[in-house]
């Protein structure tokens, strides 16, 4: 079957399995792109062919497309991408929601510590999950995005609100009951204001078995490109396997990694500051 031809002259329609819509001049143009990295920041012409396995002709052809798009630079005999690529990426980053762009890094994470992990933001008094990676259930209640829980005897809970200003934590300690989970429930206002204030020193909150006998978690906020507290991210643990002192020790230096790729990626899809 005969297809719509290249830019090298060939035709476009492919075998090996691929369909008739497949465009190979697009293929290929995206193979001329992603031939750069960190280690060839610049090419020829002869490299970007042997690279992508065009003709000289062929990658020619493609390069001075690019140049002409702003994708691409040369200097006359070298090329080198421009700072306009990124604009491909960011047409995908700012399509997701904040769930969608933690969704990836919590699954990294989780399956690196073999422990579940989790986003939340706050709502009213609550909690509520907007993303989740179980890797075995712990709690007698199952989670799923959308359950929601008291603040108050949560790690994310803690997290967030200690991300509050201080009229707005008020507010909540007004509307709160304080309701207690456990005998190790933070059970009133004084209590949690104590709290908040160790967590904003640490910049993590270590919840112990105050949801649940035998669950705990930790977890640490994720900011937003203004700086303020966006949501927060946990990773919860059964008691038999994990002590406080391990979980600070093992669990929490990869969570505060996966924060950080989440608020890079946040940054990221930010629109530009005026």
């Amino acid at each position: 079957m005969d297809g719509a031809a290249g830019a090298d002259g060939t035709p476009d329609a492919v075998d090996g399995g691929r369909g008739t819509h497949h465009v190979q001049s697009l293929e290929r143009g995206l193979a001329v792109i992603t031939a750069f990295g960190p280690a060839t920041p610049q090419l020829t012409l002869s490299e970007v062919a042997k690279a992508t396995g065009l003709t000289r002709a062929a990658a020619r052809r493609f390069l001075l497309t690019l140049v002409d798009l702003g994708y691409v630079r040369s200097d006359g005999r070298q090329f080198s991408l421009t700072a306009k690529v990124l604009e491909l990426g960011y047409s995908f980053l700012s399509s997701l929601s904040l769930p969608g762009l933690a969704q990836p890094h919590l699954e990294r994470l989780s399956a690196e510590v073999s422990e579940s992990s989790s986003m939340s933001v706050l709502d009213g008094t609550d909690i509520v999950y907007v993303a989740r990676v179980a890797v075995s259930r712990i709690m007698a209640v199952t989670i799923s995005v959308g359950t929601r829980f008291p603040a108050h005897a949560t790690s994310m809970g803690h997290v967030l609100l200690a991300g509050l200003s201080d009229d707005v934590l008020e507010s909540y300690l007004t509307a709160a009951s304080f309701d207690r989970f456990t005998d190790r429930t933070t059970g009133s206002a004084q209590a949690l204001r104590s709290e908040l204030a160790a967590v904003r020193e640490a910049g993590y909150a270590l919840v112990d078995q105050e949801l649940e006998d035998g669950l705990r978690s930790i977890a640490v906020p994720v900011h937003g490109a203004d700086g303020a507290v966006a949501a927060a991210v946990n990773l919860s643990t059964h008691a038999s396997r994990r002590s406080p002192e391990a979980m600070r020790a093992e669990l929490l230096p990869p969570l505060r990694d996966a924060a950080a790729r989440i608020e890079a990626d946040l940054a990221a899809v930010a629109p530009p500051r005026a």
